[in-house]
């Protein structure tokens, strides 16, 4: 896979997070990712098109979703919800959105679609990219999340 395509969604996923959630991201090292299980329990799931075919999942562990939104929201959240959803697929729209301007200015022009969003311990993410599904694991002071780049060869 083209680290060049995956560079600008680390880059976008800090940006985004310590912008919008006034927590302090650190990435880990990136990882070939074998199966379709959720390494957390809420996923935004992003189509991609254009020089490649491909996906990008956010996904948060329970606590981490928790803190992000409750910073968001300036008010404490305490469970997962149809605010916390809708907020997750928020921030993966604005991700895509922020790593797509970055790759624009590459000449790689990509078009997303509209996220969905998937809740529940141990659910299925599904790529629709058949390429190796890059994962980027990320600490914050409030937990983990990891987002999934997935694109054709």
């Amino acid at each position: 896979m083209d680290v060049t395509l995956i560079n600008p969604f680390i880059n976008a996923t800090i940006n985004v997070l310590e912008t919008m959630a006034f927590v302090t991201v650190s990435a880990g090292k990136p990882y070939l990712k074998k199966d379709n299980i959720a390494v957390g329990d809420v996923t935004g799931v992003m189509g991609l098109t254009g020089v490649a075919q491909g996906t990008i999942a956010v996904t948060f562990e329970e606590k981490c979703i928790l803190t992000v939104v409750s910073n968001m929201f300036g008010e404490k959240i305490d469970r997962l919800n149809g605010d916390i959803a809708d907020a997750v697929g928020e921030l993966t729209n604005m991700i895509s959105g922020q790593a797509r301007r970055e790759l624009d200015e590459m000449g790689k022009m990509f078009n997303a679609a509209i996220p969905s969003v998937i809740t529940g311990r141990r659910h299925t993410i599904r790529h629709y990219g058949n390429g190796p599904k890059i994962a980027i694991p990320f600490q914050t002071d409030g937990g983990e999340f990891t987002i999934e780049v997935c694109f054709d060869r």
